[in-house]
Protein backbone atom coordinates (compact mmCIF):
# COMPACT_ATOMS: atom_id res chain seq x y z
CA UNK A 1 0.00 0.00 0.00
CA UNK A 2 2.72 2.47 1.00
CA UNK A 3 4.85 1.38 -1.96
CA UNK A 4 1.93 2.07 -4.33
CA UNK A 5 1.54 5.57 -2.88
CA UNK A 6 5.27 6.25 -3.26
CA UNK A 7 5.13 5.05 -6.88
CA UNK A 8 2.13 7.35 -7.52
CA UNK A 9 3.95 10.35 -6.02
CA UNK A 10 7.06 9.59 -8.05
CA UNK A 11 4.96 9.28 -11.19
CA UNK A 12 3.36 12.68 -10.56
CA UNK A 13 6.79 14.24 -9.88
CA UNK A 14 8.19 12.72 -13.09
CA UNK A 15 5.31 14.18 -15.11
CA UNK A 16 5.82 17.56 -13.44
CA UNK A 17 9.53 17.53 -14.27
CA UNK A 18 8.80 16.54 -17.88
CA UNK A 19 6.24 19.34 -18.20
CA UNK A 20 8.70 21.87 -16.75
CA UNK A 21 11.38 20.70 -19.19
CA UNK A 22 8.92 21.01 -22.06
CA UNK A 23 8.04 24.56 -20.94
CA UNK A 24 11.74 25.44 -20.66
CA UNK A 25 12.28 24.10 -24.17
CA UNK A 26 9.46 26.28 -25.51
CA UNK A 27 10.77 29.31 -23.66
CA UNK A 28 14.28 28.54 -24.86
CA UNK A 29 13.33 28.15 -28.53
CA UNK A 30 10.84 30.98 -28.98
CA UNK A 31 10.70 34.74 -28.46
CA UNK A 32 7.54 36.82 -28.11
CA UNK A 33 7.65 40.34 -29.51
CA UNK A 34 6.22 42.68 -26.87
CA UNK A 35 5.22 45.16 -29.58
CA UNK A 36 3.27 43.09 -32.15
CA UNK A 37 2.87 39.96 -29.93
CA UNK A 38 4.26 37.76 -32.72
CA UNK A 39 5.89 34.48 -31.66
CA UNK A 40 9.30 34.17 -33.33
CA UNK A 41 11.57 31.14 -33.58
CA UNK A 42 14.68 32.18 -31.62
CA UNK A 43 17.16 31.08 -34.30
CA UNK A 44 15.34 33.20 -36.91
CA UNK A 45 15.25 36.05 -34.40
CA UNK A 46 19.02 35.94 -33.88
CA UNK A 47 19.68 35.54 -37.60
CA UNK A 48 17.65 38.73 -38.08
CA UNK A 49 19.99 40.58 -35.67
CA UNK A 50 17.44 40.56 -32.80
CA UNK A 51 14.91 42.49 -34.89
CA UNK A 52 11.30 41.34 -35.09
CA UNK A 53 10.67 40.26 -38.72
CA UNK A 54 6.98 41.14 -38.36
CA UNK A 55 6.99 44.72 -36.99
CA UNK A 56 10.67 45.69 -37.13
CA UNK A 57 11.14 46.28 -33.41
CA UNK A 58 14.84 46.44 -32.53
CA UNK A 59 15.48 44.44 -29.36
CA UNK A 60 18.63 44.90 -27.30
CA UNK A 61 21.75 43.29 -28.68
CA UNK A 62 24.57 42.00 -26.48
CA UNK A 63 28.02 43.50 -26.97
CA UNK A 64 29.26 40.14 -28.24
CA UNK A 65 26.60 39.92 -30.96
CA UNK A 66 27.00 43.60 -31.82
CA UNK A 67 30.74 43.24 -32.36
CA UNK A 68 30.16 40.13 -34.47
CA UNK A 69 27.69 42.06 -36.65
CA UNK A 70 29.74 45.24 -37.12
CA UNK A 71 33.39 44.18 -37.07
CA UNK A 72 35.32 42.35 -39.79
CA UNK A 73 35.82 38.75 -38.68
CA UNK A 74 39.04 38.11 -36.78
CA UNK A 75 40.08 41.77 -36.53
CA UNK A 76 38.79 42.74 -33.08
CA UNK A 77 41.50 43.17 -30.44
CA UNK A 78 40.10 44.03 -27.03
CA UNK A 79 41.71 46.71 -24.87
CA UNK A 80 41.19 47.69 -21.24
CA UNK A 81 40.65 44.15 -19.94
CA UNK A 82 42.97 44.86 -17.00
CA UNK A 83 40.54 47.51 -15.69
CA UNK A 84 38.39 45.77 -13.08
CA UNK A 85 35.43 47.03 -11.05
CA UNK A 86 36.13 48.22 -7.52
CA UNK A 87 33.80 49.28 -4.71
CA UNK A 88 34.73 52.90 -3.82
CA UNK A 89 31.69 53.42 -1.56
CA UNK A 90 31.75 49.93 0.04
CA UNK A 91 28.19 49.54 -1.24
CA UNK A 92 26.55 46.51 0.36
CA UNK A 93 26.39 43.53 -2.04
CA UNK A 94 27.79 45.46 -5.01
CA UNK A 95 30.85 43.32 -5.78
CA UNK A 96 28.84 40.13 -5.32
CA UNK A 97 26.30 41.42 -7.85
CA UNK A 98 29.11 42.25 -10.29
CA UNK A 99 30.52 38.72 -9.96
CA UNK A 100 27.10 37.18 -10.62
CA UNK A 101 26.69 39.35 -13.72
CA UNK A 102 30.14 38.39 -14.99
CA UNK A 103 29.18 34.74 -14.78
CA UNK A 104 25.77 35.29 -16.34
CA UNK A 105 26.78 37.56 -19.22
CA UNK A 106 30.32 36.21 -19.83
CA UNK A 107 31.66 39.78 -19.99
CA UNK A 108 33.66 41.75 -17.42
CA UNK A 109 31.82 45.10 -17.50
CA UNK A 110 29.07 47.10 -19.23
CA UNK A 111 31.32 48.15 -22.12
CA UNK A 112 33.70 46.25 -24.38
CA UNK A 113 36.35 48.25 -26.26
CA UNK A 114 38.96 47.43 -28.85
CA UNK A 115 40.63 48.11 -32.18
CA UNK A 116 39.17 46.53 -35.30
CA UNK A 117 38.42 46.86 -39.00
CA UNK A 118 34.97 47.74 -40.37
CA UNK A 119 34.78 46.81 -44.03
CA UNK A 120 38.55 47.13 -44.14
CA UNK A 121 38.71 50.49 -42.33
CA UNK A 122 40.84 50.61 -39.16
CA UNK A 123 38.66 51.78 -36.28
CA UNK A 124 38.44 51.94 -32.49
CA UNK A 125 35.09 50.68 -31.23
CA UNK A 126 33.33 50.69 -27.85
CA UNK A 127 30.13 48.70 -27.40
CA UNK A 128 27.96 49.05 -24.30
CA UNK A 129 25.84 46.12 -23.10
CA UNK A 130 22.42 46.60 -21.48
CA UNK A 131 22.57 43.10 -19.99
CA UNK A 132 25.22 44.27 -17.51
CA UNK A 133 23.57 46.48 -14.87
CA UNK A 134 21.54 48.13 -17.66
CA UNK A 135 24.71 49.49 -19.23
CA UNK A 136 25.17 51.83 -16.28
CA UNK A 137 28.35 53.92 -16.26
CA UNK A 138 30.75 53.40 -13.41
CA UNK A 139 34.47 54.07 -13.07
CA UNK A 140 35.55 51.15 -15.28
CA UNK A 141 33.07 52.01 -18.06
CA UNK A 142 34.31 55.61 -18.13
CA UNK A 143 37.97 54.57 -17.97
CA UNK A 144 37.59 51.97 -20.73
CA UNK A 145 35.87 54.45 -23.06
CA UNK A 146 38.54 57.07 -22.27
CA UNK A 147 41.26 54.50 -23.00
CA UNK A 148 39.56 53.68 -26.33
CA UNK A 149 39.52 57.37 -27.28
CA UNK A 150 43.15 57.85 -26.23
CA UNK A 151 44.10 54.78 -28.30
CA UNK A 152 42.36 56.31 -31.30
CA UNK A 153 44.29 59.57 -30.85
CA UNK A 154 47.58 57.69 -30.58
CA UNK A 155 46.87 55.56 -33.67
CA UNK A 156 45.06 58.39 -35.54
CA UNK A 157 41.89 56.34 -35.98
CA UNK A 158 38.15 57.12 -35.95
CA UNK A 159 36.03 56.14 -32.93
CA UNK A 160 32.62 54.44 -32.97
CA UNK A 161 30.67 54.08 -29.70
CA UNK A 162 27.44 52.07 -29.44
CA UNK A 163 25.52 53.50 -26.48
CA UNK A 164 22.92 51.77 -24.34
CA UNK A 165 22.58 52.85 -20.73
CA UNK A 166 20.34 53.64 -17.82
CA UNK A 167 22.80 56.38 -16.79
CA UNK A 168 25.45 56.76 -14.09
CA UNK A 169 25.88 53.85 -11.65
CA UNK A 170 24.42 54.73 -8.26
CA UNK A 171 26.59 52.19 -6.42
CA UNK A 172 29.65 54.32 -7.21
CA UNK A 173 28.13 57.72 -6.42
CA UNK A 174 30.19 60.78 -7.36
CA UNK A 175 32.89 58.55 -8.89
CA UNK A 176 30.43 57.49 -11.60
CA UNK A 177 29.40 61.11 -12.26
CA UNK A 178 33.06 62.07 -12.75
CA UNK A 179 33.14 59.78 -15.80
CA UNK A 180 30.97 62.29 -17.67
CA UNK A 181 33.70 64.92 -17.46
CA UNK A 182 36.49 62.41 -18.12
CA UNK A 183 34.97 60.99 -21.34
CA UNK A 184 33.94 64.44 -22.57
CA UNK A 185 37.46 65.77 -22.02
CA UNK A 186 38.95 62.84 -23.95
CA UNK A 187 36.57 63.51 -26.85
CA UNK A 188 37.63 67.17 -26.89
CA UNK A 189 41.21 65.97 -27.44
CA UNK A 190 40.00 63.63 -30.21
CA UNK A 191 38.25 66.57 -31.87
CA UNK A 192 41.37 68.72 -31.56
CA UNK A 193 43.32 65.95 -33.30
CA UNK A 194 40.87 66.18 -36.21
CA UNK A 195 39.61 62.59 -35.82
CA UNK A 196 36.09 61.31 -36.48
CA UNK A 197 33.71 60.23 -33.72
CA UNK A 198 30.48 58.41 -34.60
CA UNK A 199 27.99 57.94 -31.76
CA UNK A 200 25.28 55.29 -32.21
CA UNK A 201 22.31 55.57 -29.84
CA UNK A 202 20.34 52.40 -29.12
CA UNK A 203 17.39 51.64 -26.85
CA UNK A 204 17.66 53.01 -24.21
CA UNK A 205 20.31 55.74 -24.00
CA UNK A 206 19.60 57.86 -20.93
CA UNK A 207 21.04 59.70 -17.94
CA UNK A 208 24.69 60.64 -17.62
CA UNK A 209 25.68 58.77 -20.79
CA UNK A 210 23.30 60.93 -22.85
CA UNK A 211 24.59 64.00 -21.00
CA UNK A 212 28.19 63.22 -21.96
CA UNK A 213 29.83 61.13 -24.69
CA UNK A 214 26.62 59.85 -26.33
CA UNK A 215 25.66 63.38 -27.43
CA UNK A 216 29.11 64.55 -28.54
CA UNK A 217 29.46 62.66 -31.81
CA UNK A 218 30.52 64.43 -35.00
CA UNK A 219 27.81 62.22 -36.48
CA UNK A 220 25.02 60.84 -34.28
CA UNK A 221 23.14 57.80 -35.55
CA UNK A 222 20.27 56.01 -33.83
CA UNK A 223 18.35 52.79 -34.20
CA UNK A 224 14.58 53.02 -34.91
CA UNK A 225 12.29 53.91 -31.99
CA UNK A 226 15.13 54.03 -29.45
CA UNK A 227 14.42 55.82 -26.17
CA UNK A 228 16.94 58.68 -25.90
CA UNK A 229 16.97 61.32 -23.19
CA UNK A 230 18.30 62.43 -19.83
CA UNK A 231 15.39 61.96 -17.41
CA UNK A 232 12.50 59.62 -18.17
CA UNK A 233 9.23 60.93 -19.69
CA UNK A 234 7.27 60.34 -16.47
CA UNK A 235 9.77 62.37 -14.40
CA UNK A 236 9.64 65.23 -16.93
CA UNK A 237 5.83 65.27 -16.99
CA UNK A 238 5.69 65.38 -13.19
CA UNK A 239 8.25 68.21 -13.12
CA UNK A 240 6.80 70.52 -15.79
CA UNK A 241 3.14 69.52 -15.12
CA UNK A 242 2.47 69.18 -18.85
CA UNK A 243 1.56 66.36 -21.22
CA UNK A 244 4.50 65.46 -23.46
CA UNK A 245 4.15 65.20 -27.27
CA UNK A 246 3.52 61.81 -28.86
CA UNK A 247 6.77 59.89 -29.40
CA UNK A 248 8.74 62.28 -27.19
CA UNK A 249 12.35 61.07 -26.64
CA UNK A 250 12.13 58.48 -29.41
CA UNK A 251 14.59 58.43 -32.32
CA UNK A 252 12.05 59.70 -34.86
CA UNK A 253 11.07 62.69 -32.70
CA UNK A 254 14.72 63.57 -32.08
CA UNK A 255 15.59 63.30 -35.78
CA UNK A 256 12.75 65.70 -36.60
CA UNK A 257 14.06 68.17 -34.02
CA UNK A 258 17.72 67.98 -35.07
CA UNK A 259 19.17 66.08 -32.14
CA UNK A 260 20.40 63.16 -34.25
CA UNK A 261 21.61 62.98 -37.86
CA UNK A 262 20.14 59.74 -39.15
CA UNK A 263 18.06 56.72 -38.11
CA UNK A 264 19.66 53.52 -39.35
CA UNK A 265 18.13 50.05 -39.25
CA UNK A 266 20.39 47.44 -37.70
CA UNK A 267 20.80 45.51 -40.95
CA UNK A 268 22.28 48.65 -42.56
CA UNK A 269 24.39 49.84 -39.62
CA UNK A 270 27.68 48.19 -40.60
CA UNK A 271 27.65 49.50 -44.19
CA UNK A 272 26.52 52.98 -43.07
CA UNK A 273 29.34 53.31 -40.53
CA UNK A 274 31.88 52.02 -43.06
CA UNK A 275 30.76 54.59 -45.65
CA UNK A 276 30.97 57.43 -43.13
CA UNK A 277 34.49 56.41 -42.09
CA UNK A 278 35.62 56.14 -45.73
CA UNK A 279 34.05 59.51 -46.49
CA UNK A 280 36.16 61.15 -43.79
CA UNK A 281 39.41 59.20 -44.14
CA UNK A 282 39.55 58.32 -47.83
CA UNK A 283 36.75 59.99 -49.82
CA UNK A 284 38.27 58.94 -53.15
CA UNK A 285 37.56 55.30 -52.29
CA UNK A 286 33.82 55.99 -52.70
CA UNK A 287 34.10 57.40 -56.22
Amino acid sequence: MIIDKVKKVNSIEDKKIKNEKAEDMMIGKWVKCDQCKEIIYKEDFHNNLNVCPNCGKHFRLSSRRRIKQIVDEGTFKEIGTDLQTTDPLKFDGYIKKIEVLKEKTKIEEAVTCGTCKIEGEDTVIAVMDGNFLMGSMGEVVGERITLAIETAIKKKLPVVIFCVSGGARMQEGIVSLMQMAKTSSALAKLNKAGLLYISVLTDPTTGGVTASFASLGDIILAEPNALIGFAGPRVIEQTIKQKLPEGFQRSEFLLEHGFIDKIVERKNMRSTIAKLIKLHTNPKSLT
